[in-house]
């Protein structure tokens, strides 16, 4: 045997043994790994609005947040999204206190309500082409220019109340599928205006998500061909009291995009045990 080949041998089982010191110390006194505290902040998509019975603030049992609790070792903290709730209402209204030094990890979906989302909507379905096009002119405005500054602020009050949090924002999903013709007075043209609305309103919020340095889920491809109009809808049609939000496939959808998000590489054994190795 070369002296080469000792001396790179001997390096070797010298690495190999301070990497069994390393394990034996580290399992031995790993117990059952933290809990994650888990805040869950936001507006009615965030709530579960949509998927009776409701507690305070249109809180449904449904929401991605409930279902999120006990996976992955989250402990839904604090449960305080609200129905309703723009950028500034959810400071206003407290959510902001749920969040502390504690906290690992928070979602949040907001922005819909600040725009007048709705008056577009109902201008679409119900009346002519041009009120149509005149309320989506109107909300795609206060998308580019009124919704950045807020959001930029109300993420920048998260950042501060939860300093050590991982903080995942949600997009919302496009409310139409066009693909299955007209629905009540929204013909596919006006369908694909009011879904091309709400990917500006999704643009928008991942640009902030991406200045703030949150992790951005994009839910509109999941829903994709679940529309309010599709034959499996996962978004409430207009003759629900909850209206263009998800129902219960469609918050299992937002559940499934958040853990996705949290988790981009789980698999049951991430973690080879000692000696074992990981195979690429």
């Amino acid at each position: 045997m070369t002296a080469l080949v000792r001396t790179v041998r001997s390096a070797v089982l010298a690495t190999l043994g301070a990497l069994a010191l390393v394990c034996s110390t580290t399992t031995g006194a790993s117990a059952a790994p933290p809990r994650v505290d888990y805040d869950a902040l936001g507006d009615s998509y965030a709530s579960g609005y949509g998927v009776p019975p409701y507690g305070e603030c249109g809180r449904s049992r449904s929401a991605y947040a409930v279902q999120l609790d006990g996976r992955h070792r989250l402990r839904l903290d604090d449960f305080v999204a609200c129905a309703g709730a723009t950028t500034a209402t959810l400071v206003s209204g407290g959510q902001l206190a749920a969040l502390d030094a504690d906290t690992d990890v928070v979602t949040l979906t907001v922005g819909g309500n600040d725009i007048g989302w709705s008056t577009a909507v109902t201008a679409c379905l119900g009346g002519t082409d041009a009120q149509c096009e005149a309320a989506l002119g109107v909300v795609r405005g206060r998308i580019a220019s009124q919704l950045p500054p807020l959001l930029d602020a109300v993420y920048a009050q998260v950042a501060a109340a939860a300093p050590h949090a991982r903080v995942v924002v949600t997009g919302y999903p496009r409310l139409l599928s066009p693909e299955h013709g007209a629905y009540l007075g929204a013909s596919p043209a006006e369908q694909r205006g009011l879904n091309a609305a709400a990917d500006a309103l999704d643009e928008v919020i991942a640009a902030a998500s991406a200045r703030a340095g949150f992790t951005f889920v994009d839910v509109r491809a999941r829903f994709v061909g679940h529309g309010a109009n599709a034959p499996k809808p996962w978004i409430l049609g207009a003759t629900d009291l909850g209206a263009f939000h998800p129902n219960a496939a469609g918050y299992r959808a937002y559940t499934a995009a958040v853990t996705a998000a949290l988790h981009p590489h789980h698999h049951p054994h991430p973690h080879p045990p000692c000696g074992g190795h990981h195979h690429h």
